[in-house]
């Protein structure tokens, strides 16, 4: 079964990204409420695919990606990007960290469900 990370200090945004994701394919859905939260879930599991946001508590989005990006054991994890953020900077910064897609909420459900696919060759 896949499994998917959504790191985001809303619960709200979790629980809707969940609800896109799960529409996808079965994919096991873990959370993670900030980046700090996401550091002690990725080793206890093995993912898939990860959405993250920008603005987060403790360590942010643009942080844990490049973790992510530059750990092997992480580096070839899609993240897609889900942020109120839209400036250009920001989402280029993202993108040349490694990131499969910038999302700006408020979401397309329809965006969201195809570029998981892609990201998960589906």
């Amino acid at each position: 079964m896949l499994s998917a990370l959504i790191v985001d200090d809303s619960e709200t945004t979790r629980s809707f990204i969940r609800s896109l994701v799960e529409d996808v394919a079965e994919i096991d859905v873990l959370e993670a409420s900030s980046g700090f939260e996401a550091f002690r879930v990725l080793p206890a599991h093995s993912i898939d695919i990860i959405f993250v946001d920008i603005n987060m508590p403790d360590i942010n989005g643009i942080e844990l990606i490049n973790f992510l990006k530059t750990n092997d054991l992480y580096k070839k994890i899609p993240v897609i990007i889900i942020s109120t953020e839209r400036s250009k900077e920001d989402m280029s910064k993202g993108m040349a960290l490694g990131a499969f897609a910038y999302l700006t909420k408020p979401v397309n459900p329809d965006e969201l469900r195809e570029i998981t696919k892609k990201a998960l060759n589906l």
